[in-house]
This record gives structure tokens, sequence and C-alpha cells, in this order.
């Protein structure tokens, strides 16, 4: 997907199919949203990028995430450990099936919101994480991080 140009933000950002795991119908839905959401405000700002805008391509090799990144005059493949996000990753995944059992047995307002604000809270631990992994090589604000999670869960390891 693609959208207007800026300077320190994406502008592309692509999964690589081989990488995703399959994912329920919210998970899917979740990663789209994530998608259009970045596209239209992030804040992406690889080390010496010279200036963006920027095209990500995030894919999972051997355990590792990879971020392909691309801008005029630039490019950049980094490889970040998925271990300090291995627990994080099945936590976020254990709430939100239990988030979405809730809702489709019609569970009390306040159980699913208990749960949903369980699965945000894991989620901004998670974002944390990859904002910190990230630090030194692209700076990326909050709700980036956070979007950049929801992706990275897309795109799991195997096994």
């Amino acid at each position: 997907m693609t959208t207007g140009e800026g300077s320190h933000r994406l502008v592309q950002i692509e999964l690589d199919e081989g990488s995703l795991a399959s994912l329920s119908p919210e998970q899917d839905d979740e990663r789209k949203v994530a998608i259009l959401d970045l596209l239209n405000s992030n804040r992406f700002e690889p080390e010496d990028g010279g200036g963006g805008p920027y095209r990500l391509k995030l894919s999972v090799v051997d355990s590792r995430l990879v971020l392909d990144i691309a801008g005029p005059d630039f490019e950049r493949r980094l490889l970040l450990s998925m271990s300090p996000l291995r627990s994080v990753i099945k936590d976020y995944f254990m709430l939100c099936d239990s988030y979405y059992s809730a809702i489709r047995s019609a569970t009390t307002p306040a159980q699913v919101e208990v749960l949903d604000m369980g699965r945000r809270g894991v989620h901004d631990e998670a974002a944390g994480i990859l904002r910190s992994r990230l630090r030194g090589k692209v700076e990326v604000d909050a709700e980036t991080a956070r979007r950049l999670f929801t992706l990275v869960c897309a795109l799991r390891w195997r096994g």
C-alpha cells in the first residue's frame, strides 16, 4: 500500500507473503487497519536516512524480524531478534483470543472492556519493547510503534 509524500515518514508498507502467519479474520482486519493507519500518520526516521519518504518491507527470516527500508538515496536492512517479543506476542494473542471469544459469546460489556484493557496494555508494552529495540537505528513515535507491533504479530514466526 502507498500514500502521499512526507519527510520522515513511511509511504509504502509491504509484508512478505512468505512470512505471513495464518490469521483469524479479526487479526487480518487489525493488520489491514494498522497499515492504513500507519500510512495516514507515522513518524519513521532511520539513522543517517537523509530524509524520506521511506518504503518498508517486513518479513521474518530465521526467527528474526527483517526491516528492509528504502528511501531517496538510502537503503538499509535491519535484523532484529524476535526473542524479546516472544512472550509478549504469546500473551497478546491469548488476550486477543479471549477478547474475540467474549464478543462472540455475548459476554457482559464490563467483561469485554476488562479484556480489551488488558489487550491494549500488552500491546503498549510490546510497542515499547519494539521502540527500544529500534532506538539508535530508526526513531518512531509511540503510535507508529503500536501499529508496527500489530504487523509484527501478522509475521510471527512459525512453529
